[in-house]
């Protein structure tokens, strides 16, 4: 027998921005759809029409673009589908699955109060379904435009084996007659989800488990239509390192924040994906290992812990896996941001100068900070140059300075030259590394600690290394 076809869908709301969680939601259905050879769809749910905005549009295909997640089908816009939406509505009131209720927003408030006021659950009492309304002798006010609702069963229980929290039930008396189109006509999000996910035949939805709650109406709403329900899987949501709701300081931003603070795509996949999903103790993995691992199991049950630090460390180990001359050209241009002149006559060779940092790096803004100190004056480098030079600078050291500048003015100018000429001075004054090395790093870069000295000096042009000894 054939294996089932896999379809997959991510279906953001352009609200705001593409943010950690929703590209988490995203990766999770992608992988999904990849490890089976299925299908992953991208829908943008755009009813909303007040707070949908083009710019969240195009940031959300931008943000899933640099994460490499571009679907197979889509993007589909809901606000395209409206003819769609009212034509199931049309077939659902006319089999009596759906009914139209002229209830006033008052008449609900009421409603609501008495009943909390019996110390019942407060919901709609489905006083306009044809039956009720008759007995009532209710009759529609002039001029008003009804909702439709949908006819909830009203015994029994809706329930699925969820893909992360395994078996969850929900009595149908506890689900009131759900608002499926405002009087206006509009369809609601409850709505038009089942109708896409319908028309798209997904058969696995991934999405965070604040959407519980939502599942159940949308069974029933399939069921009520003829159709079969795709399997829900709903992951915990994503706290900060506090343990805290995940906000704008624990990293919360947009999706391409992260690609301007300089953090490689990879890294983020990575990181995400670890992000409520596990393989073993396994902390770094590619993207192809990752969609050959992920079938839908080792999903986590509890809430993830957003790290910026833990990003950075995992992001450091996908810049030092990139050859030197690639992390150029992704620097070149965070360079040119600075005002870094990286190709002035003399200037050293940024592709070195990345192979040179890399170790030290979290991001490619760090990267792009530390590089530039071979290009930046010092004293426009670090202000209070003077003041460290003057508590960093013993007496002893001044002559030995002198000393390894007219070394240095006459050795071959390479890494293993500089090292020889330092090693003589050092000798011949008696001093240890520390109270040569450090001025020297004052002086020519700025910064009290840096990598290697001879290293750094072989990077720059000898005149330049004169000029800072001075």
């Amino acid at each position: 027998m054939p294996d089932p076809i896999i379809r997959t869908r991510f279906a953001p709301s352009p609200t705001g921005f593409l943010h950690i969680g929703g590209a988490r939601t995203a990766l999770f259905s992608w992988a999904y759809a990849r490890h089976f050879n299925g299908t992953f769809i991208l829908r943008i749910e755009d009813t909303d029409v007040e707070r949908s905005t083009p710019e969240a549009v195009q940031g959300i295909l931008d943000g899933m673009q640099w994460l490499g997640l571009q679907p197979d089908e889509g993007p589909f816009y809901q606000m395209r589908r409206m003819d769609r939406y009212r034509e199931v509505i049309g077939q659902m009131l006319k089999a009596g699955t759906a009914y139209h209720c002229w209830s006033t927003p008052a008449e609900l408030d009421a409603m609501r109060e008495a009943q909390r006021a019996r110390g019942e659950k407060p919901r709609y009492d489905g006083r306009w379904r044809p039956e009720h309304r008759s007995r009532l002798g209710l009759v529609p006010p002039d001029g008003a435009q009804p909702v439709v609702r949908f006819r909830n069963p009203d015994s029994g229980d809706v329930a699925w084996t969820d893909l992360v929290k395994g078996p969850i039930a929900f009595a149908n008396a506890e689900l009131d007659d759900l608002i499926i189109a405002r009087s206006d006509g509009t369809p609601t999000y409850n709505f038009c989800v089942v109708v896409d996910d319908w028309d798209m035949q997904i058969t696995q939805v991934i999405r965070g488990d604040d959407h519980v709650n939502n599942t159940p109406r949308q069974i029933n709403i399939l069921r009520a239509l003829g159709a079969v329900p795709p399997q829900y899987g709903h992951v915990p949501m994503i706290h900060g390192s506090d343990g805290q709701k995940l906000s704008k300081r624990h990293g919360a931003v947009s999706v391409m924040q992260y690609d301007e603070d300089g953090f490689l795509p990879e890294a983020v996949i990575n990181y995400l994906a670890r992000l409520g999903w596990s393989h073993g103790n396994t902390e770094i993995f590619s993207r192809a290992e990752l969609v050959s691992w992920f079938d839908g199991s080792h999903l986590s049950h509890s809430p993830s812990q957003f790290d910026t630090e833990k990003l950075k460390w995992l992001n450091n180990h996908y810049l030092k896996a990139m050859t030197d001359d690639a992390l150029a050209a992704m620097v070149a241009p965070r360079m040119d941001r600075r005002g870094v002149p990286v190709q002035a006559p003399g200037s050293p060779d940024l592709a070195a100068a990345c192979g040179l940092f890399k170790d030290r790096a979290g991001t490619l803004e760090e990267l792009a900070d530390l590089a530039s100190m071979l290009w930046i004056e010092p004293a426009h480098a670090n202000p209070s140059l003077a003041e460290e030079l003057a508590a960093q600078l013993r007496p002893e050291a001044v002559p030995a300075l002198r000393t390894l500048s007219e070394r240095l003015a006459s050795c071959q100018w390479d890494k293993a030259s500089i090292a020889a000429a330092i090693k003589e001075v050092l000798s011949a004054h008696s001093l240890k590394m520390p109270q040569l090395a450090v001025p020297v790093r004052l002086k020519v870069f700025g910064r009290a600690q840096t990598p290697s000295v001879d290293a750094m000096l072989a990077l720059m042009s000898r005149e330049v290394v004169l000029r800072r000894l001075g």
